[in-house]
Parts: structure tokens; C-alpha cells; sequence
């Protein structure tokens, strides 16, 4: 934690464990599964049990797939949890992107008081993830798959792929939501810093949205694209997810939603079962991105040290393209 109560590594444990790991067992809620892991980390347990747990994080890069180049430009914020960075999109012309993020592994219990009362992760606040990375590198280079068309983003994070679709696809709305009020708050202020590097013609906005609303009559049958980047681990969520997929994209229009998920034991097919449960169709694609694919296989080989616990099944999202109709 960020004073220091607690080792890095025990802290990353907290904020970035994988309860659908094999081992977790299906009693096991994630909320009543953080605190437990809080609570063993304050006490610094060292027996069998307490390391079990630590290996059940989730493995993440230092630079993830390195597909969009990004710097710190600001660590001097009043709030030193805080840093502002700097993306640049890879594409000629393209503005550079600056979001304001939580540091690395900093968090505080309030973080997590404020994730129960709202029966929701703090994923989002933990760093920007890698899947993420990619979905907003996939999105950028397929601009005609988005312009002119309302997309939204669901479980966004700091809104790294809302932003860029908003700022490299000429796309008519791009709506950047997430459960997480905290989170919600970091787009606001990432779309307001970053509004001058939007189309005239796009409009972008932040939205709190859980999974499980009914009230959603504005939203119903509103959008052409859906995108998620590792919003599928949490099987808790699965149904709702699912559901709200089907209620956001046009019911007699072209619509899709794309969402890119590591496998993850077996999270990944549980969601899938949800998604033909509520009527809807997808295409689980593997290799769709030959710069994507190219940096995958030189992580599996072991050729870069910068993520020295890289696996495919945990690491490596795939595409799963969700749809009304059989394609």
C-alpha cells in the first residue's frame, strides 16, 4: 500500500488476485476472498496456506504487449497515488493521449470498502491491464469498423480504449462506463484532459453503469460496437454481463460487441455458456492481429524478460466476437 504498511508484493497480492483460478473454490465470494487475503497479508502469515494464495494472483506485465508506446509525464500530483501518462497512437498524425492513473499497486482500504458496498472489483483501479492494451491497438487499427457508429465501452478502467476509438476512428459516440465510482471519476477527468483531441463529430462521455441495472430504457437497443478488454474472470458477473450485452446492441441493426479475454482455467467458457444462454452467437478467434500474435509468441519463448511470468492461457486475451445472428 502506498504507506508503506504493506510489502509490494503482498499489496499486489490484495489488489490483483484471480479468483477463478482452479484452486479457488466456488463458495468463495470476491469480496469475502479479498478480505481474507487482506487480512492474512496484515499479518504477515508465512505458512503453506497464506503462500497458496499469493500464487493465485493476477500475472501482470511491466510494459504489457508494448503495442502502444507510453511515458509518465507528471508524478507530481497533490494526490501522490496519482500519475499523469502520456500514449502515443501509433498511427501517423495521431494526437497523443494523457491519462491521469493510480500508481502501480496503490490502494487503500477505502478502496475496498467502497468495491463491497457496491458489489463490484477494484480491477480498475489497480493499473491499466494488458488486455487493454490490446483491445485499444485492435480498435485503432480497424477505424472503419467504428466510424460513424455509437460504441460503448463496458468495465473500462482509466478508459484507455474508449479514448483512443474517440480519438482515432471518427466514431459518432463513444460512451466510457464502468461500475466503479472511483473509476468513473478517473474517465471524467481523462475525457475533459484529453477533449481537444476528439472529432467535432464524436461525442464522448463517462457513464456508471453496473451490469445488473434494469433501468437502462436510454441505453436499450442504443449501440452498434460494443468493446471489453478482461471483463469475463469474475464468474459472478458472468450473467449479468451477458444480459446487459444483449439489452446495449441494436436488436435489428448490424451490431457486435468485441471482447478480449484471456482463457483463465475455464472463466473464459463459463462466460461463453452465458452468452448462447441469453440467445446471442460468437466467434472465439485466436490469432487476430499479426503484430499482437508476433509479440505473444515472442513472450511464450521466453525472449523478453520484461514478463518473466507470462502464460498463455492466464496472458494472452483472444477475440470473441458476440452477435444477434450466426455469422
Amino acid at each position: 500500500f502506498c504507506n508503506k504498511n504493506l510489502p509490494a508484493e503482498e499489496a499486489i497480492t490484495i489488489l490483483s488476485m484471480d479468483p477463478t483460478s482452479s484452486s479457488s473454490s466456488s463458495s468463495s465470494s470476491s469480496s469475502s476472498l479479498r478480505w481474507r487475503i487482506l487480512r492474512q497479508a496484515l499479518i504477515h502469515r508465512s505458512d503453506s496456506r497464506s503462500q497458496a494464495e499469493i500464487k493465485r494472483v493476477s500475472r501482470k506485465a511491466t510494459q504489457g504487449f508494448n503495442l502502444i508506446p507510453c511515458q509518465v509525464v507528471d508524478s507530481s500530483s497533490e494526490d501522490s497515488r496519482e500519475a499523469s501518462l502520456c500514449y502515443s497512437i501509433p498511427i501517423a498524425a495521431s494526437p497523443k493521449l494523457y491519462l491521469t492513473q493510480r500508481v502501480d499497486n496503490c490502494s487503500d482500504l477505502n478502496d475496498f470498502e467502497i468495491s463491497n458496498r457496491h458489489n463490484i472489483d477494484n480491477t480498475g483501479l489497480v493499473c491499466q491491464w494488458p488486455s487493454e492494451e490490446v483491445l485499444a491497438y485492435f480498435c485503432m487499427s480497424q477505424p472503419d469498423r467504428f466510424r460513424g457508429k455509437r460504441v460503448i465501452e463496458l468495465g473500462s478502467g482509466y478508459g484507455l480504449a474508449g479514448l483512443v476509438i474517440a480519438a482515432a476512428t471518427e466514431a459518432s459516440q463513444v460512451v466510457i462506463s464502468d461500475g466503479n465510482p472511483q473509476v468513473v471519476n478517473y474517465i471524467k477527468r481523462n475525457i475533459e484532459s484529453n477533449s481537444m483531441a476528439f472529432s467535432n463529430n464524436t461525442s464522448v462521455k463517462a457513464m456508471e453503469l453496473h451490469w445488473n441495472q434494469h433501468e437502462l430504457s436510454e441505453l436499450t437497443n442504443a449501440f452498434d460496437i460494443i468493446v471489453a478488454s478482461d471483463c469475463t474472470f469474475f464468474k459472478e458477473f458472468h450473467k449479468d454481463l451477458a444480459s446487459i450485452i444483449k439489452v446495449l446492441l441494436k436488436a435489428n441493426e448490424p451490431s457486435e460487441a468485441l471482447f478480449f479475454s484471456p482463457k483463465r482455467g475455464d472463466s473464459l467458457d463459463e462466460f461463453l455458456k452465458e452468452i448462447e444462454d441469453v440467445g446471442l452467437h460468437y466467434v472465439l478467434t485466436e490469432k487476430y492481429d499479426d503484430q499482437v500474435w508476433k509479440r505473444h509468441e515472442t513472450l511464450v519463448k521466453g525472449d523478453d524478460e520484461s514478463w518473466p511470468s507470462y502464460d498463455k492461457n492466464h496472458c494472452y486475451p483472444l477475440l470473441i466476437q458476440i452477435t444477434n445472428y450466426h455469422r
